[in-house]
């Protein structure tokens, strides 16, 4: 990332797609070619990894570190590789086009997937097939077991499994997996069904010049294959269940701080270790995109820690994090670590050192620039760097149109009118905004579709805090054309970007 260039930040939910949710399939190949034609450098996504209601269908809480999500499977990619008729998938529900229902996705997918794994069985699997079960057999094992044993046991998280397969004994795992084996080979088959479909547009990505930049949250949730295979690796007690958990301190904005309930590492035992988990973990994310956003990457140097069982994070602690015998030993091995550092909030300037050592650029929001004094707001167009990724928004933010709207007081917009040397109205906003980033001399500039769109509140992907309603944003067929990239294609040329 080290010429000047631009991206777009775009979800695979939330391409358009006949079947309820974005997929792998057609749409994401256009939206490529959109991306190619428009001198894109970058596409931006969030955590490929599975999701599921119990938690909100957040890519930022899932079931495992390594797996991919199966939801993003497409069934016209399906056909074309043989595993469904084309007849099967020509009549599907009347899914809502501008947003993801995913419980009516999940219903009729699974349908889709029974049939496939059939015809899978009938036909036997291929070398194709057996490659990859065998060079991820590492997580792909544990991973369908685990899968299987939450449908035995209802749901229920790990923890409450009976002591014998909670505790991974041999003879339980054993029984289980004789048991299971049908719905074991069907969650493994599934996961070569969204490799292969992942490669595939990896390589058309790969063929027009557009790097993938995916994202790494720093947690797991509790109830995730990968404390269950490795208790040993988080702080957890003789019942399995979290001693400690994470979250950040009370501030100006919560009197309280914000408990976010996920365990917290072992990072001793990571240490002993060699940091052989988070080197293979690194590595299969960067086997699946060019560059990787490390989320909260304060945590690698200092993380909150509360008290397991408390109602807020008041009573949390300070921890020290390993992150630069951890990133010294990914270096070590490796050409490069092409890895973006998420230092948003309060960062100290550790944290800014450890990035500065290992040279990760970090992230600036334009809409954060416009607050306190301007002047000297790192987040102000002005003061933007070039060793950085510069953005609109995130994925957390509102879209630039809604903030403006809703959220900046009229103090603030007589700010922004004196800034940008004259005052505009909504439905131009974005526009400008877009310009500061393009013209700014961050290196990479980072938007999301929404302002590309200038769309308003409406199209906000997730509101931090909140558990209804978030991840749900999907794009229009008709919002996904080459009319609507032009104004930014324009852009990115004027400003040095192609």
């Amino acid at each position: 990332m080290n010429r000047r260039g631009s991206g777009v930040l775009l979800h695979i939910t939330s391409l358009p797609s006949a079947y309820g949710i974005g997929d792998l399939g057609p749409a994401a190949h256009r939206f490529v070619d959109l991306l190619a034609q428009a001198g894109q450098r970058y596409w931006q996504i969030l955590p490929l990894n599975p999701t599921c209601p119990a938690f909100g269908n957040s890519p930022y809480q899932s079931t495992s570190a390594f797996a991919g999500s199966t939801w993003l499977i497409s069934p016209e990619q399906m056909v074309a590789d043989g595993l469904l008729a084309p007849e099967e998938i020509s009549n599907p529900p009347a899914f809502p086009g501008n947003r993801v229902d995913y419980r009516a996705v999940l219903d009729y997918k699974n349908g889709l997937f029974d049939r496939a794994f059939e015809r899978f069985k009938e036909r036997g699997a291929d070398f194709r097939y057996k490659d990859f079960a065998a060079e991820n057999a590492l997580w792909l094992n544990d991973y369908a077991i685990f899968v299987a044993l939450k449908d035995r046991f209802g749901g229920k998280v790990w923890g409450d499994w009976p002591a014998g397969i909670r505790d991974r004994r041999e003879e339980a795992l054993r029984k289980h997996g004789t048991e299971l084996a049908d719905p074991i080979l069907r969650e493994k088959f599934l996961q070569y069904v969204f490799d292969h479909q992942w490669r595939v547009l990896k390589n058309h990505c790969r063929e027009r010049h557009i790097q993938i930049i995916g994202d790494l949250p720093i947690y797991l949730t509790y109830d995730s294959v990968d404390l269950w295979a490795n208790p040993e690796l988080f702080k957890l007690d003789e019942q399995k269940k979290p001693t400690v958990v994470a979250g950040v301190p009370p501030d100006m904005f919560s009197a309280t701080g914000q408990l976010w309930g996920n365990p917290v590492y072992n990072w001793d035992v990571h240490r002993e270790r060699e940091f052989r988990w988070w080197e293979s973990r690194i590595d299969r994310t960067l086997a699946l995109v060019d560059r990787v956003r490390l989320d909260h990457f304060r945590g690698f140097v200092q993380f909150w820690e509360v008290p397991a069982g408390d109602a807020t994070a008041q009573n949390g602690h300070w921890v020290d994090a390993p992150g630069r015998d951890l990133f010294t030993l990914l270096t070590r091995s490796r050409s490069c670590l092409p890895i973006i550092a998420e230092d948003l909030g309060y960062i100290t300037s550790d944290v800014h050192e450890l990035m500065a050592h290992f040279g990760f650029p970090g992230m600036k929001i334009l809409t954060f620039g416009f607050s306190g004094d301007v002047a000297q707001n790192p987040h102000a167009p002005h003061n933007v760097t070039s060793g950085c990724v510069a953005y609109t928004g995130t994925h957390d933010n509102n879209t630039v149109r809604g903030w403006f709207e809703h959220e900046v007081s009229s103090d603030q917009k007589d700010l922004i009118f004196r800034y940008i040397g004259g005052s505009v109205g909504t439905d131009q906003i974005h526009r400008i905004l877009i310009r500061l980033a393009m013209i700014s001399p961050a290196e990479t500039v980072i938007i999301p579709m929404q302002d590309i769109l200038g769309l308003g509140d409406e199209a906000r992907m997730n509101r931090p805090g909140t558990t209804e309603g978030n991840w749900e944003w999907r794009l229009l067929p008709e919002q996904a054309t080459e009319q609507a990239m032009q104004e930014f294609s324009e852009v990115t040329g004027i400003y040095g970007r192609r």
